[in-house]
Order: structure tokens, then sequence, then C-alpha cells
């Protein structure tokens, strides 16, 4: 009884999130039911995205423009990108995105801010339907300079699926004007989140992170590595802070942290997950999990 008005209760309040941001688009740019269907349509319509590249759409002379389009699992995107900046969100799948900087995982609840002219790629994890929004750089020149995995408010999911339909050329002046502005000034205010798995430079350092990106459930130690490389453990913790921020154990929980997000966006039982990345028990996993993510393994997806 108790747990089914807990569901009841989360239910109500993920419903009343979206009640608030429709209330919302509909005092700052109109009725948002003239131009777009219910949330839970959204992967169904605009299939007319699906037969146009993307440069039909991060080219054009608008402030703000979004695309949809959908991918099969395991697709993968090659090496690109764009001349305006990128806001990159699947309302459904995860999404594995890469620089020469770093990896980022992606759940349905993030999204990926990227700036304009870095190359990146995609991987995508489950059927992934992606909403993107294409800035063009002088429409917000403050917005953030370096690829981060961001929050989406209930709002700001409203607004970009609602910018799909939007019909280009557009006068600010106009409803859809008003509401992409609305959508510039939201992506304004999002809140950062610690999704990275920075690249070294390093040589030495390259090889400690591929062997533990190929296999995160290694426990070599520091000592042991340095024996390997011929280097102390105090030289890889320094050189590890220099040119990722993070020391050796810290680099390697993200890693496995990262991974462990990849599994579970598959299906993979949370035991099955923190057994196979090494942790002595799902319960010393859950622990680690919710340190860095705030939530538990079973409530990351929700």
């Amino acid at each position: 009884m108790h747990r089914s008005y807990a569901v009841i209760k989360r239910h109500s309040c993920e419903n009343m999130a979206i009640y608030i941001a429709k209330v919302t688009l509909f005092v700052f740019v109109g009725n948002p039911d003239q131009s777009w269907s219910h949330p839970m349509s959204q992967s169904r319509q605009k299939t007319s995205h699906e037969c146009l590249h993307y440069t039909q759409f991060d080219q054009r002379d608008m402030p703000v423009t979004a695309l949809a389009k959908n991918y099969a699992h395991g697709h993968t995107t090659g090496r690109h990108s764009h001349p305006h900046a990128q806001l990159i969100y699947a309302v459904r799948g995860v999404m594995l995105v890469g620089t020469d900087q770093g990896q980022w995982i992606v759940p349905p609840s993030r999204a990926i801010w990227m700036p304009a002219h870095i190359e990146h790629w995609v991987r995508m994890i489950g059927e992934v339907h992606m909403r993107t929004a294409y800035i063009r750089p002088d429409a917000a020149p403050d917005l953030l300079t370096s690829c981060r995995v961001v929050g989406v408010t209930a709002l700001l999911r409203e607004l970009l699926l609602a910018a799909i339909d939007v019909e280009h050329p557009y006068r600010a002046d106009t409803r859809d004007g008003h509401l992409m502005q609305l959508l510039l000034d939201e992506i304004k205010s999002v809140q950062p989140f610690s999704l990275q798995l920075p690249n070294p430079q390093d040589s030495r350092l390259v090889q400690i992170t591929q062997t533990l990106s190929q296999n995160p459930e290694d426990s070599t130690t520091v000592e042991r590595w340095a024996e390997r490389l011929n280097i102390t453990p105090k030289t890889i913790h320094r050189l590890f802070l220099k040119e990722t921020g993070m020391t050796f154990g810290q680099w390697r929980q993200q890693a496995r942290l990262l991974t462990a997000l990849e599994r579970l966006a598959q299906g993979e039982k949370v035991l099955s997950v923190a057994l196979g990345l090494g942790y002595n028990s799902p319960s010393a996993f859950a622990t680690m999990f919710k340190r860095q993510f705030g939530v538990s393994p079973s409530r990351f997806f929700d």
C-alpha cells in the first residue's frame, strides 16, 4: 500500500511538472497545443526530418533551429562539427558522446551542450530519439564554452519539443519567435553535471586509461602501474591531476561508473553490473553510484 502511494505520488509530481511547463508556454508564447502534440507522441512526429541532413538545420540564418532524428541501437555518427552550437537531447535511449577531450554518457534526463566547431561523434545505446537545438553563436555569446552534460527541466524539454514544429523563417515578434527566445533563455540557465571521462595526452597515462576503458574491472594498483611504466606513483598522480583534473583512483572510478550507466541502459541487472565492474557487492556499487549521481542505479533512468 505504501509502495503504491509512493508511485502515485511520484507520477503526480511528474505530471504537475509537465503541466507547469505547458502553462508557462501558454503564458509566454500562446496555446502550445496549436503547434505540437502531447509529449508522449513526440517520438512519432516530424518523420519528415528523417530524410533531412543536419546541414539543412545547423547552417540557417535564424538564431535557433531544432531537428528531430531517430537512430537505431548501435548507430555511430562519424566525426563531425557544426558552425552553430548544439544542445543534444534524447527523449528516448542513451547517447555516448566523444571528442578529443573526453567522453560523456547522456541519459534521457540529461542533454549535452556542444559548442560550435568542436569535432565530436555520437554512439547510440538503445533506440535513440534525438531532439537537437542549434544555436547561432552570436545569438547567445555567453553560453558554455566547453562540452558539458546538463540537466533538462520539464520546461526545457517541452520547449525543445515544441521548437521542432517551428517553420522557418520565423520573425522575432511572432509566437514562434517568442518560443525560440524562451528556449534560448532556458538553455542559459542549465546546470552542468559531472558525467565526463576526460582523455589525457601523456603517452604513459594513455596506456593506463586505454586499459581501464577496455577493462573497467581492472584492479591494478597505481604502484604496479608505476613499476610497469618505470615512474613513481607520485608522478602518476601528478600527471592525472594535471591532464584530467582527477587522481588515478577518481579517473578509474569515473570510468567504471560511466560503463555502468551504459550497461544499465541496455537493461543489464544491477547485480550483474556491480560484480562485472569489480565491486564486492551490489550495495557497495549502489553507494558509490548514489554518491556520484545523487540517485540509486535503479532510479537513474526514471
